[in-house]
């Protein structure tokens, strides 16, 4: 079963939208929220969403939400939460367990993927409607998402992309050049709030990334570690900014889903 448009707030923006495909099976589905990557400012719900998990019994959802040109961050993380509260509210007529939600991304959709790992308890970011249910997520996979803007530069490839400059992706989704807006650099960083009631992690990236250097997801996972949250880092040995073509990178992400979710 698919259920295309679903708005999931009143007088929704028209990224406010998700899509849903449902299992055949009758037992509560454990549901996997896609999350679509396009630097914050593109890309679509329909984009590389990993629906050959239904076959597996998951209920698999995938969100927009408002670009940086509609709105800086929170917003983004905002509608993520939203969604996720939405579809607990609804639960019951989708047949989703509500104790198995995992939020899946990549790239900037893994940035968002992870944020919804560590910011459960984070009030801030709960706005709208829907507020007695939790926008927590039980676990998180995380394809090769930023962490701290101010650090890519740092650790990019001598050919890859620049970010601390007024332009850039990352700016455009703080509201400003990087420099000028470190408090909200740190308020975007899912480092921030890592704590040891956050999800469980799976993280995968490249060592040859051209756009998120890998030193983005190290930070990540040794907050992790920091904080005894379970996670798993597997690095794509030559692997660019996704697109791997290592086998393993399938495997191991469902072996998490499997055992976690």
């Amino acid at each position: 079963m698919i259920y295309r448009d679903l708005a999931y707030v009143s007088n929704p923006h028209p990224r406010q939208m998700l899509d849903l495909f449902l299992p055949e099976s009758q037992m509560k589905a454990p549901l996997i929220i896609w999350i679509h990557g396009g630097a914050w400012r593109y890309g679509s719900k329909e984009d590389g969403v990993p629906v050959d998990y239904v076959a597996e019994g998951y209920a698999v959802a995938s969100i927009n939400y408002r670009f940086s040109q509609h709105a800086i961050f929170p917003a983004q993380l905002e509608d993520c939460k939203a969604a996720v509260r939405w579809l607990r509210v609804n639960a019951a007529e989708f047949n989703l367990d509500t104790d198995r939600f995992g939020a899946w991304g990549a790239s900037a959709g893994g940035h968002l993927a992870a944020l919804l790992g560590v910011t459960g308890d984070v009030a801030a970011f709960e706005v709208g409607e829907n507020l007695s249910v939790s926008s927590r997520v039980q676990v998180v996979v995380d394809y090769y998402g930023p962490t701290d803007f101010l650090q890519m530069d740092d650790h990019r490839l001598p050919t890859g992309s620049l970010h601390n400059r007024p332009q850039s992706p990352e700016s455009l989704l703080v509201g400003g050049w990087l420099e000028e807006r470190k408090e909200m650099v740190a308020r975007v960083n899912p480092v921030t709030y890592v704590t040891n009631s956050s999800a469980k992690f799976l993280i995968v990236h490249g060592d040859a990334d051209p756009s998120v250097p890998h030193h983005q997801s190290e930070l990540l996972a040794e907050a992790l570690e920091k904080a005894d949250v379970p996670v798993s880092f597997y690095t794509v040995k030559g692997g660019g900014h996704g697109e791997f073509t290592d086998p393993r990178v399938p495997a191991v992400t469902k072996e998490f889903f499997a055992a976690n979710l």
